[in-house]
């Protein structure tokens, strides 16, 4: 098999596994923070459900990027696959025995599955050629959004099929998010393939020398790498902080699963379906361009979501969190882009690890607040701490647009850390 038939394989792999673990997260955070809350009977427990997901996800980055070093990418995206499924079975069981805490200890294995769907987009990267990098990478994100969109809309289907296997009613949906990441775990564990000599991810002599720790002081010292690097975590933290407390909210204000249902979806719709043009746009205008869009894109959210905080009108909610999506998807797709461009081939997938895990413990951090803040002061606050976030990157932002200026694309892959 030539080097393009190889490629255009393992991108329809990584495609379908994108496709079954959206629906598998999406199903289990659109009702995770409304179960969370009935099991403790407070709502700033819906914020701690989604910090345990995050963390998760965190913690095992680095050691998913380190697998991927020793074993190849396959084993790393499917153990994390199943992981997820793991997580998914506890929060079952949780749920049926009433126990918040062993629910917590379930979103942290869920959120392997996360982490394994981030990683993906490095993955979809390896053996690209530079000038189409970006596109590579968006094609892998955009594959999330059938399944991302699909997944909030099996809530009410979900419980009702809880409802019927005599389940707590809002943990059926944790059905499909097991059922999906199994069958992730096995399309890729089954048919993703080693690439050839030529495009392995690093040579192991050399990336034993230089752990996430030592890639992560390297980076500080570039500030193009250092403003990925925020980009990548400031704009998950702002999405996951504003994004995890919008269902409690419009539940709060009496809105019906479906109606919530409609406007998570809308939200997942923003962060995956454009993500081809962001990729393009990474390709032809530059990925720090593209990460200054997104910073764009964040304010006009936020600024929406404070103005529609008091009343959670579902067509105003859909307009900021559809926006809200779209932020993320510019950072995401333009921080990452510019992380890989940044940075030598000897540290390119420890910095990949620290940065993802950079990027869930941000919104673990985000998660963790936002709760307490909706609790305390409601959804304008959630808001507000958005874009303290959001500030925090500008200001990142402008010291490297003044550092040096955007490369060209065949040169792009030779930047320097340090």
């Amino acid at each position: 098999m030539n080097t393009t038939s190889h490629q255009r394989r393992n991108q329809g792999v990584l495609v379908v596994g994108q496709l079954l673990s959206g629906v598998g997260v999406a199903s289990g955070v659109a009702v995770g923070g409304i179960l969370a809350a009935q099991l403790t009977g407070t709502t700033a427990a819906s914020g701690f459900v989604q910090t345990a997901s995050a963390l998760g996800a965190g913690l095992v980055a680095v050691p998913l990027a380190n697998l991927a070093v020793r074993a190849g990418r396959r084993w790393a995206l499917s153990t994390g696959f199943a992981l997820g499924a793991v997580g998914a079975a506890l929060v079952l069981l949780a749920a049926s025995m009433g126990q918040f805490w062993l629910m917590a200890v379930g979103m942290l294995f869920f959120g392997s599955a996360t982490a394994s769907g981030l990683q993906a987009r490095y993955a979809a990267v390896d053996g690209a050629a530079p000038e189409k990098a970006g596109r590579a990478m968006a094609i892998v994100i955009w594959a999330t959004t059938v399944g991302s969109v699909a997944g909030p809309n099996l809530s009410e289907p979900g419980r009702l099929f809880g409802i019927r296997l005599g389940l707590v009613p809002l943990s059926g949906p944790f059905v499909f998010s097991l059922v999906a990441f199994v069958t992730a775990a096995l399309v890729v564990g089954i048919f993703f393939l080693t690439p050839p000599a030529s495009q392995q991810i690093a040579p192991k002599e050399r990336t034993k020398t230089h752990g996430a720790w030592r890639a992560l002081r390297l980076a500080s010292h570039n500030p193009r790498a250092l403003f990925a690097l925020m980009a990548v975590t400031g704009g998950h933290a702002i999405m996951v902080g504003v994004m995890v407390m919008t269902p409690v909210a419009m539940n709060a204000h009496g809105h019906s699963l479906e109606v919530i249902g409609i406007v998570i979806s809308l939200h997942i719709l923003g962060m995956y379906a454009a993500s081809p043009v962001f990729g393009w746009l990474v390709d032809r205008r530059g990925a720090l361009s593209v990460v200054m869009i997104g910073c764009g894109i964040f304010l006009a959210a936020i600024a929406v979501g404070a103005v529609v905080s008091e009343r959670s009108d579902p067509v105003l909610m859909s307009v900021a969190l559809t926006m809200l999506g779209l932020g993320w998807s510019a950072t995401l797709i333009g921080g990452s882009s510019l992380l890989n461009q940044s940075a030598p081939d000897e540290l390119r997938v420890p910095l990949q690890g620290a940065n993802d895990m950079m990027m869930n413990f941000g919104a673990a951090g985000m998660a963790a607040l936002a709760g307490p803040v909706l609790a305390l002061g409601g959804f304008f606050w959630v808001n507000m701490m958005a874009l303290a976030v959001l500030i925090v990157m500008v200001t990142f932002g402008l010291r490297a647009l003044r550092s040096t200026p955007e490369p060209a694309p065949e040169q792009k892959l030779s930047d320097p850390v340090s």
